[in-house]
């Protein structure tokens, strides 16, 4: 695996006009079916609401994007601490993305179920049940990065760290809500991966991360192409 890349930008808003920008720029670059795997959190939200607004609304390949998500709370899709519903208001309702190509996490009475469903869902769109290095499953795959080392919802001490066969899987965190997670197998099979980390109270772990210090469930990622961290001037710290 080639060494990640890192970007420095100056602030929040710096961050997520460059994102913007690279995102359309590999996109246009292709003529074929185009994969996001979307990030929940704070930090992606101004990064969608910029795609959705212009230039990016009118120049992104809309139309032939298809949109999936790294992880998600168990929880109706529209409760207020849903991944999907942040990216829906802040981005999917204002672009002319045919519905078909979004792909929230299901949600239901078993979370073992909904995980399995969405790998088969990932599995119809890659056209196999075997992840092929040669074609990797998503275009480009965003990640963030918790103060308590977690990234997608791969969290410390969790046997979702573990997996290595499924592509999504249930996880639950001590303490906190259900979730449904892309393991390390899924997040690799991307052309593109990209940690968005921005803030001072990120700048201790970042550095654990960078550092290769792998108690930190996100210094375990790789991509099968290139793997780039987008940081502002205060993580950087």
């Amino acid at each position: 695996m080639a060494e990640p890349n890192i970007v420095i930008l100056d602030d929040h808003e710096a961050l997520a006009q460059h994102v913007a920008a690279w995102m359309e720029k590999l996109a246009t670059a292709t003529q074929d079916r185009f994969s996001i795997a979307l990030s929940g959190g704070s930090t992606p939200k101004r990064l969608y609401q910029l795609l959705a607004e212009e230039p990016f609304r009118g120049n992104f390949p809309w139309l032939r994007t298809h949109i999936f998500f790294g992880d998600e709370r168990f929880v109706p899709p529209d409760h207020v601490d849903s991944n999907f519903r942040m990216a829906r208001e802040a981005l999917l309702d204002h672009v002319p993305i045919p519905p078909a190509q979004i792909y929230p996490m299901p949600y239901g009475d078993d979370a073992q179920a909904a995980a399995s469903a969405y790998e088969q869902i990932l599995q119809t769109y890659h056209g196999s049940e075997v992840l092929d290095a040669a074609r990797p499953l998503f275009d480009i795959n965003l990640l963030g990065l918790g103060e308590d080392r977690h990234t997608a919802s791969l969290f410390p001490g969790t046997p979702a760290l573990e997996e290595a066969m499924a592509w999504v899987v249930p996880n639950m965190p001590q303490g906190m809500q259900p979730r449904i997670t892309l393991t390390y197998p899924a997040i690799s099979s991307s052309r593109h991966v990209a940690f968005l980390v921005e803030g001072s109270k990120k700048a201790g772990v970042l550095q654990r991360v960078l550092n290769g210090d792998r108690s930190c469930p996100a210094a375990r990622v790789t991509a099968q192409g290139d793997l780039t961290w987008f940081i502002d001037k205060a993580a950087a710290a």
